[in-house]
């Protein structure tokens, strides 16, 4: 029996792909998704992804707004733009602008070919395979890549995905049934504020993102609030 346990998170992950393919897919009734962002529990902003279809691509345009506030005083902001392009379900272009606090990043990314991405981003210009997805979350497929890239510099982080099972968790007076999952950094060598240590939460039945917590400084969380 104690065996029969162990080996049912392989079974999850042997069996999950066929519901992966057509994901993106998933989106193309739907025009809006909007989290709350928390800071210690506390809402400091939003992340909101607009979806619209036209000419046979998807697009997913996402807005990130938060400041913190101390005494009233605004003592950080934080600004993000971003656009993904998808055409049969495979992402093929890809902008996005960010202003953390006054200072500028960037990600302009298209497909070079059937195997790679181009890359040119604030924190890395080059060619990655396509198996490396965007790290925007909402994609439930990013539970199979063997690396994702940063939506906001461009970034390579390689990453080990855990099923850590199944939760009933309640946002915003709903109750959703969901599969939680923890992405970590595979490079042992970054530094703490570097590393990936990530929870994210994926509705069973739909698997629509629902929620992200992770710790940095302080504990964020990202609920979601209305998806239509």
């Amino acid at each position: 029996m104690f065996k029969f346990f162990k080996m049912i998170p392989l079974i999850f992950f042997l069996t999950f792909p066929i519901c992966l393919n057509a994901h993106v897919q998933h989106y193309e009734d739907l025009e809006r998704i909007e989290f709350d962002i928390y800071r210690n529990n506390k809402k400091i902003g939003t992340h909101i992804f607009f979806f619209s279809e036209a000419d046979g691509q998807l697009a997913v345009k996402s807005e990130i707004n938060f400041e913190i506030k101390k005494f009233g005083m605004v003592l950080y902001t934080y600004h993000v733009e971003g656009t993904e392009i998808y055409e049969d379900g495979k992402l093929i272009k890809f902008n996005s602008i960010t202003d953390q606090n006054g200072k500028k990043k960037y990600v302009n990314m298209f497909l070079e070919n059937e195997e790679e991405y181009n890359i040119d981003g604030s924190s890395y210009q080059g060619n990655v395979p396509t198996a490396y997805l965007l790290g925007t979350w909402w994609n439930h497929s990013i539970v199979e890549a063997p690396a994702q890239i940063s939506a906001v510099s461009g970034r390579i982080i390689k990453q080990k995905v855990t099923f850590l099972g199944k939760e009933t968790i309640e946002l915003d007076g709903k109750t959703y049934n969901t599969l939680h999952f923890n992405f970590s950094s595979t490079d042992k060598k970054l530094s703490k504020n570097k590393k990936l240590n990530t929870n994210i939460w994926y509705e069973e039945e739909t698997l629509s993102w629902v929620k992200a917590s992770f710790e940095k400084k302080c504990k964020w969380e990202y609920r979601l609030v209305n998806m239509n």
